[in-house]
């Protein structure tokens, strides 16, 4: 080998290696401040995939808690519990993504464990494991593990609230409006009711009848959800939409949509609420001008006010039934 070509190749590998040290540094220091994020801890404890942690201002936080005996590794959740004597009230969180992603990590329910109550953030088998009805009996399961479970984690199994966004709105509307029905509650604990007392929902798709031509396509988020077309099966798509159960007996609806929305149209929550004050159902539609499918609109401080004084009257003030 000639003196310049072997200098060519010790070039080439000295900075092949140059390189992969940096990306071993970058990785360090992502992994570094992952860690960084998680609530400060004074004491971890592990069990199997579940984690056990207690912050500094004593709230405890169970990670991946499994609400399926030997289910799917989507069928976990995670569960906030502020430091209280008294039994707390719960408020579910089910995160959007169309059905087909998102994760029970983060979201805005999460700040309400600094307001008195037990969050409980939830994942659900989504398109590509299984259709509907799925989603929808992971998040009653959910609720009836919670409820089975009451007593062990300090929760009040008479409060319960669920809040959902988009495909979580969707989940947690007909989560509450199926609450007098058994089709959907299926596995485990089925002692337990899956039924809520009051329901945020922002922005869920309601009635998959009515939704437009985008949605009816094959290949769209809803489709894949329903595991046909809404046009090629009509009866699949009533079954999954809130609309085809809401009757008197359904709890407090608080729903917020954007009247810009391009991906759910507004028009659904319009027919939800109309569906509700027919029936006699407590309903207030907060309409969010200029707002599109979410967004800061969301955040401000008048309507995380407006929703937490919606849960407080319906989960801590009334009495107990």
């Amino acid at each position: 080998m000639s003196s310049a070509r072997f200098l060519a190749t010790f070039v080439c590998v000295l900075s092949l290696t140059v390189s992969l040290l940096a990306d071993e540094t970058t990785a360090a220091k992502m992994a570094e401040a992952d860690k960084q994020k998680e609530p400060a801890a004074v004491q971890t404890t592990e069990k199997k995939t579940e984690r056990r942690i207690e912050t500094k201002n004593g709230m405890l936080i169970f990670r991946d808690v499994p609400y399926v005996k030997d289910g799917h590794e989507r069928q976990k959740l995670d569960l906030y519990l502020p430091k209280n004597d008294k039994p707390l009230p719960v408020v579910v969180w089910i995160h959007g993504g169309g059905w087909v992603r998102g994760d029970k990590q983060g979201g805005p329910a999460i700040s309400l464990a600094d307001k008195g109550f037990a969050v409980a953030s939830l994942n659900y088998r989504l398109s590509g494991d299984a259709i509907f009805p799925a989603p929808i009996e992971d998040c009653k399961a959910a609720v009836r593990w919670l409820r089975a479970n009451a007593k062990k984690y300090n929760l009040d199994s008479d409060r319960f609230g669920v809040w959902g966004a988009s495909a979580g709105g969707h989940l947690a509307a007909l989560l509450a409006v199926s609450s007098d029905m058994k089709e959907f509650d299926v596995g485990d604990n089925l002692d337990q009711s899956s039924a809520v007392r009051c329901v945020v929902d922002w922005y869920g798709p309601t009635n998959f009848t009515t939704l437009g031509a985008k949605d009816d396509k094959p290949d769209s988020f809803v489709s894949k959800m329903l595991g046909a077309s809404a046009l090629v099966d009509k009866k699949q798509a009533l079954r999954a939409g809130a609309t085809s159960y809401v009757d008197k007996n359904d709890p407090p609806f608080l729903i917020m949509h954007g009247e810009e929305d391009k991906s759910v149209a507004f028009g659904q929550s319009v027919e939800m609420e109309a569906a509700l004050k027919k029936a006699g159902v407590e309903c207030e539609f907060v309409r969010i001008a200029g707002a599109k499918h979410g967004g800061p609109e969301f955040e401000t401080p008048e309507m995380r006010k407006k929703i937490e004084d919606f849960l407080t009257k319906h989960l801590k003030t009334e009495p107990a039934r």
